[in-house]
């Protein structure tokens, strides 16, 4: 998925002679959480608004540099890894580098969302399901072969969760309804966290826990 298209080039990098106070106008002016910083044509990295509004307008920011945050991606960067950079650094601009180093612009978070938002994960009919297991217990071959063995197709499957020694998969499933798939995953030991309006097995333990309630009663 290209996405050399969604370069802006609207905001320009301070240098590091420039004030403090320019870097705080132009947060005030802007919603971005980051501003890139260059020193003699040369990418340096970003500045934060949080640690732009902690400094002394009256200094320039190369007094500041040591709050420079090295991060980019390339122009080829595959847009999951542009969107996991994103994620690890907090921010909602991405500077984007060529590979000799030129500053070419930047990303916007809600760019690469949309691409997200637009694969077929989103955007084809389905049913999610959620369901967990342990770590050393699965693996994305049983969970396809589950999932298949229903006539079934997997529209996109992460990790969406790992806590302890416990692994939870969101899956989005198309082409079939969502009961069977859920039966023949609690058949293979696996714990089915999302509800569904089709998954019927809870609904038939309270009516079965409510006969019974009412059996006790009489």
């Amino acid at each position: 998925m290209p996405l050399q298209e969604y370069i802006i080039n609207d905001i320009k990098p301070l240098h590091l002679n420039d004030k403090v106070s320019d870097l705080q106008l132009l947060f005030n002016e802007l919603t971005y959480s980051h501003i890139p910083i260059k020193n003699n044509g040369m990418y340096l990295g970003c500045i934060s608004e949080t640690d732009a509004h902690c400094f002394d307008g009256e200094k320039t920011i190369a007094e500041c540099n040591y709050a420079i945050e090295g991060f980019f991606v390339r122009t080829h960067t595959n847009w999951l890894d542009v969107l996991e950079t994103f994620a690890q650094n907090s921010c909602n601009i991405m500077p984007v580098l060529s590979d000799k180093n030129n500053y070419l612009g930047y990303y916007e978070l809600n760019d690469i969302i949309g691409l997200f938002n637009q694969t077929p994960f989103f955007s084809e009919p389905g049913g999610i399901l959620v369901v967990e297991k342990g770590l050393n217990d699965y693996s994305f071959s049983e969970v396809s072969q589950i999932v298949e063995s229903n006539d079934a197709k997997i529209l996109g499957a992460f990790v969406s969760k790992l806590e302890s020694d416990v692994v939870q998969i969101t899956l989005k499933i198309g082409n079939a309804g969502l009961n069977d798939v859920i039966q023949t995953f609690r058949r293979y030991s696996y714990n089915i966290v999302s509800g569904h309006e089709e998954d019927n097995y809870v609904e038939n333990l309270k009516d079965r826990s409510e006969y019974l309630r009412k059996y006790l009663d009489i």
